[in-house]
């Protein structure tokens, strides 16, 4: 089941952050960005943020879910996705956390 454009979009409206956040449609799912770092997924109607040490001193009792079949865990975020200011915060921590993506390689 593909996500719906309206819940990616009331995730988006949920985040507060002064840091540039965004998504990409990848195979009828979202990745969410921050900063250009891959920070979590929506899938399937569900938020999934990547584990970090920082995320995991501020997530306390949270589900861990692969958001696809053999997809590393993430935190699956369900009723805290209602609460803006932990939501942003745990974003901008995981991105904290994250390296920088590779440069693309330019083709030949």
């Amino acid at each position: 089941m593909a996500t719906d454009i309206d819940f990616v979009e009331f995730v988006m409206d949920q985040i507060e952050s002064d840091k540039e956040i965004s998504y990409r449609k990848m195979f009828g799912e979202y990745a969410l960005y921050c900063n250009g770092k891959v920070v979590g997924l929506i899938c399937d109607n569900q938020l999934f943020i990547k584990i970090t040490v920082a995320g995991k001193k501020i997530v306390g009792d949270i589900s861990e879910a692969s958001p696809y079949p053999g997809a590393k865990a993430s935190f699956l975020i369900e009723d805290q996705i209602d609460d803006g200011e932990w939501l942003s915060k745990l974003i901008e921590l995981t991105e904290q956390e994250l390296p920088k993506p590779k440069p693309k390689k330019k083709k030949k």
